[in-house]
């Protein structure tokens, strides 16, 4: 597995090796000691799974602290544009986000450390998206950050006339109002 960096540090994208032949494909998608081997030392104790049809924008979630939670992100079917954002008060990257297209095809991965609000938007039709939690989803310490916060200025890859957002999501505050204690 190569895991790249992405510039914002503990934000990196693994990169499995993929097996091909007549038949189909095989690839490990997470291997404890190998991660643990190149310094990501995770165990994951929760799966979740998400199918959206395009234009749907999820996110930007996170948990505070204690229940801060690292995501393993990939899709399983279609396409996404994920996103992180650093909301680590003393990192120098704090406020910065990085997104990059996760698809069945290339197979790539984005790790989400602990201090980062997460989103997706979906590129495709549809997208089957699973992702997996280092700590278990906790009611009391989730919250989030208006998709669209103009001091962010993500580029979701969509359309305005294609968002489709919960309306939970679009009563999250701005990135200068949000709630987080990293």
């Amino acid at each position: 597995m190569n895991i790249i960096e992405t510039g914002i540090d503990d934000l990196v994208i693994l990169e499995p090796q993929v097996f091909e032949d007549p038949r189909g494909y095989f690839f490990e998608s997470y291997n404890y000691v190998k991660l643990k081997n190149k310094g990501i030392d995770l165990v994951f104790v929760q799966d979740n799974q998400s199918k959206s049809s395009r234009g749907v924008i999820r996110g930007l979630h996170y948990q505070l602290n204690p229940h801060a939670q690292t995501k393993l992100v990939r899709v399983l079917q279609g396409s996404i544009f994920d996103v992180a954002v650093d909301i680590r008060k003393n990192s120098p990257t704090f406020g910065k986000w990085f997104g990059l297209e996760l698809s069945d095809e290339n197979k790539k991965q984005l790790l989400v450390p602990k201090g980062f609000a997460h989103g997706f938007s979906v590129l495709s039709a549809t997208a089957t998206v699973l992702y997996k939690c280092d700590v278990l989803w906790n009611k009391a310490s989730e919250r989030g950050i208006i998709f669209n916060d103009p001091s962010l200025n993500i580029k979701w890859g969509l359309n305005d006339s294609e968002v489709l957002v919960s309306d939970k999501d679009l009563l999250l505050p701005s990135f200068d109002k949000a709630d987080y204690n990293f």
